[in-house]
């Protein structure tokens, strides 16, 4: 294994927390109860009173830790928005000594979080498990959740999309495509999750850098989760519609979740719910088409 100086992951990682901190961002960590404890990124204390911006909430999906999935959307979201981005449970900073496993479990942590944080209401963007952690809150909390972004997220999975899915990977278990422990098996992740190539030809060696600083931490309890979703587990739906305003985003060839399920949510997730495509983008539109991307997500929240 390379040293850290020598490595790119290292060095990527300071480059992307450098980003968040010139963002207006800080790192923090807070402890919500006596198990729990979340790291996030959040606005610097400011020394003078500031004109309020609305609230944001950023989730992030299986994979990295969350400044490896929401760099670009900080960087433009943060002169508008106060933006928060949290590590999900056992991700990043993030852990617990609870037994508590479950995608509810991750959304009443952070639905603590921010109240502790003090935010009364604010606005909630997830991708993919993240969109999981999303519309719990959602559907938890209506009177403190303003609006509402799914991104690339099968909350409507029954069990023969998860088989599906397994299929295209070709793995048998859901951890050995979304928890990869050698490079073929992150190569294959990145073949369905990116459109354009997505690096798949770097070397050996670049895989298993990136395996081991950004997928071995806490991977039993990673394992845990995908057990415990209690989504997607049956071969019927039982999704309750939000009351909230909500925008569905997804990459038109997105091999985890086809764009099938996400116009079936449309019409499951709520009245006032809208579908945007992103094309030639796959399960990472805010990484693959950002301008796009955030342009959607502005024009969103921001309007009536």
């Amino acid at each position: 294994m390379w040293p850290s100086f020598l490595s790119l992951v290292s060095l990527y990682g300071r480059y992307l927390r450098r980003c968040f901190s010139a963002a207006g961002l800080s790192q923090q960590v807070i402890h919500i109860d006596d198990e729990t404890t979340i790291a996030f990124w959040g606005p610097k204390p400011k020394p003078h009173k500031s004109t309020a911006k609305p609230s944001l909430l950023l989730l992030h999906g299986f994979g990295p830790s969350a400044i490896w999935q929401w760099r670009q959307q900080v960087q433009f979201l943060t002169h508008d928005f106060d933006v928060y981005v949290p590590d999900l449970v056992f991700f990043g900073g993030s852990n617990t000594k609870s037994a508590e496993r479950t995608e509810v479990f991750q959304a009443m942590s952070v639905g603590k979080l921010i109240e502790m944080i003090g935010v009364k209401k604010y606005s909630v963007l997830g991708t993919s498990y993240g969109g999981f952690v999303a519309y719990h809150m959602a559907r938890i909390w209506p009177e403190r959740i303003e609006k509402v972004i799914i991104a690339s997220s099968g909350l409507n999975m029954r069990r023969k999309d998860n088989e599906a899915m397994l299929k295209r990977a070709n793995v048998e278990k859901i951890d050995e495509f979304l928890l990869p422990v050698t490079a073929e098996q992150l190569r294959t992740l990145m073949k369905l999750a990116v459109f354009k190539g997505g690096g798949r030809q770097m070397p050996d060696f670049f895989f298993n850098d990136f395996i081991h600083k950004l997928y071995m931490e806490n991977r039993e309890q990673k394992i845990e989760l995908l057990k415990s979703l209690t989504l997607g587990r049956e071969d019927s739906i039982n999704l309750s519609p939000l009351s909230q305003e909500v925008l569905i985003i997804w990459g038109d060839h997105d091999q985890l979740f086809p764009l099938e399920m996400a116009k079936e949510l449309k019409g499951m997730i709520g009245e006032k719910t809208r579908l945007e495509v992103l094309k030639e983008t796959s399960h990472v539109p805010q990484i693959e088409a950002p301008v796009q991307f955030n342009q959607l997500v502005k024009s969103f929240l921001c309007g009536s």
